[in-house]
């Protein structure tokens, strides 16, 4: 994979311009706005995966020297620390220096995914929101070993309980020893002998659980938070792995942010932006007196401070960009006050000749 590729950016980019490429891709591949699409979720993930390394300036760096692998050009890398599991893993897994190893213990769990939906208000003040996960808990009838009430996992007679088998192989080296991780009790060093009758031995269960997570104000679609040990707990006692939350914010009716700032665009009519007035604006938080100066235009902007959304110190502010609309399908009364209006400012009014089309028809 091409990290550089999935984000659609050039391996020069700059790491705003990496964010930007994220969170474009993030909003365009989120599940939530693909639902008939089934390569959405991983696509997803792809991007998630390419910004989270190109987003790391070590990460970053480590990836164009020695790629996905972390390995440039397929020259073997290694300390001597890792030499045997290098040459270890071409005679068989393990370390061919016969170095003494203990039981791999308990995998951990797996990391669990959810998408959040968040409503453009909850997304620039900051929301409490609940979330269901279907997860794996501790078994507790076993207390998560795996073995029936009153019986305790025991040793690997293959292996001794040591999680590894050592072999001595011939080899145009010479005599060498591999270590391999034990086929019985995958590394573990024990075995179950009588498994929980809950369980089945897994040491875990399924069970639905409720989780409260606090969204910062400020937070945007696309991003992703982590919680740490809230995933499904590992097999027989094993760590949890990551709860991560995508979340989708949904769009405002009018506003839309650039930053920290809010932009809304406003429609008035032209007797008012020539008169000037005050209205009644409502922004994210309540009413406001907007002040609409004499003589505005199309495109002018009212700023109103601290309307927008809240970062680290302060906020942002509310940009209301003025649309004038000019007066249609006038009546005859209309007509009339308008063209002295003319009159009085001394501009000419030059009725438009009729179209070619409606000449011919009177002519004829």
């Amino acid at each position: 994979m091409d990290y550089y590729q999935t984000l659609q950016v050039d391996r020069s980019a700059t790491q705003d311009e990496i964010k930007k490429a994220y969170r474009r891709l993030a909003r365009e591949l989120h599940p939530d706005r693909n639902s008939e699409d089934p390569e959405a979720a991983e696509k997803f993930k792809q991007v998630a995966t390419a910004y989270e390394v190109l987003s790391d300036p070590a990460r970053r760096t480590n990836y164009d020297r020695f790629g996905v692998d972390g390995n440039a050009g397929g020259g073997a890398v290694f300390d001597m620390g890792g030499l045997g599991d290098i040459l270890g893993s071409m005679f068989g897994t393990g370390d061919i220096f016969g170095a003494q190893r203990g039981p791999v213990g308990p995998p951990p769990g797996e990391n669990l995914e959810v998408y959040l939906q968040l409503s453009f208000e909850e997304s620039v003040f900051g929301v409490q929101k609940e979330i269901t996960v279907d997860t794996m808990i501790s078994c507790d009838e076993c207390e998560a070993t795996g073995a029936e009430k009153g019986t305790m996992p025991v040793n690997c007679t293959t292996c001794g309980g040591a999680g590894h088998v050592r072999e001595v192989r011939q080899s145009f080296m010479g005599q060498m020893v591999t270590t391999s991780t034990c086929r019985d009790c995958h590394g573990m060093g024990e075995r179950i002998e009588n498994p929980c009758k809950i369980c089945r031995g897994a040491g875990r269960v399924e069970e639905e659980r409720l989780y409260s997570v606090r969204i910062q104000p400020g937070m945007e679609s696309g991003q992703t938070l982590q919680l740490s040990g809230r995933g499904a707990m590992g097999q027989r006692g094993g760590p949890a792995g990551n709860l991560y939350i995508h979340l989708n914010v949904q769009p405002h009716e009018s506003l839309r942010r650039d930053g920290f700032d809010l932009i809304d665009e406003l429609d008035i009519p032209m007797t008012l932006a020539a008169l000037g007035t005050e209205l009644k604006y409502h922004t994210l938080d309540g009413p406001e007196t907007l002040r609409v100066e004499p003589g505005t235009q199309t495109g002018d902007v009212i700023r109103l401070r601290s309307k927008g959304v809240p970062r680290r110190k302060g906020r942002g502010d509310l940009l209301v960009k003025i649309r004038v609309n000019v007066p249609i399908n006038l009546t005859e009364e209309q007509k009339h006050h308008l063209k002295k209006f003319a009159e009085l400012r001394g501009e000419a009014i030059t009725e438009p000749e009729a179209s070619f089309f409606k000449r011919l028809r009177s002519k004829s």
